[in-house]
């Protein structure tokens, strides 16, 4: 079997057309590497944590995804928020975070408290308010997390509950 050489500059796809509309999208025609201490600092940002973006808009030309990092500190809780519509999905890498909502299927509702741990992962549907909590008193909870929209939507809320639709 014989292998075709790689030449630069022909792209990922070589057997793609070229033409007008490929021209624009230079970062849609390669591969990207993020080093972990490339992260990106600059996004949605909610108290009691700290977000990082690998994969977004901004940093890899993302059009339909955001993947990250989220570190909460010791002793921690972070501000109760949702993502919008985005689906939400975390990967726990180090600590044991806790993840809090309200579940209102059962008629009352119960704040759930999910504890998770290393290899654990957590699914968070659009719009539902929730928060992560760090209980540990001396290590920080770090999660990778990937979001079904190209950026980070946080919306920073004053509860778990949702709001009416009055604001009020």
């Amino acid at each position: 079997m014989s292998e075709q050489p790689t030449v630069a500059g022909e792209g990922f796809h070589p057997h793609l057309p070229a033409g007008p509309d490929t021209a624009h999208a230079p970062l849609h025609t390669r591969l990207h590497h993020i080093r972990a201490d490339a992260l990106d600092g600059d996004t949605a940002q909610t108290g009691g944590m700290r977000r990082f973006a690998a994969i977004s808009g901004r940093t890899v030309g993302s059009e339909r995804m955001w993947m990250g990092q989220t570190h909460v500190a010791p002793a921690t809780a972070s501000s109760d928020h949702h993502h919008g519509e985005s689906e939400t999905a975390i990967y726990v890498v180090s600590g044991r975070p806790e993840f809090v909502f309200v579940d209102d299927s059962g008629g009352e509702p119960e704040e759930v408290r999910l504890r998770a741990a290393p290899g654990d992962y957590i699914f968070v549907p659009p719009y539902v308010p929730h928060r992560e909590e760090n209980p540990d008193d001396s290590e920080e909870a770090v999660v990778v997390i990937a979001r079904s929209t190209q950026e980070a939507i946080v919306v920073n809320l004053p509860g778990l509950y949702a709001l009416p639709a009055d604001g009020s």
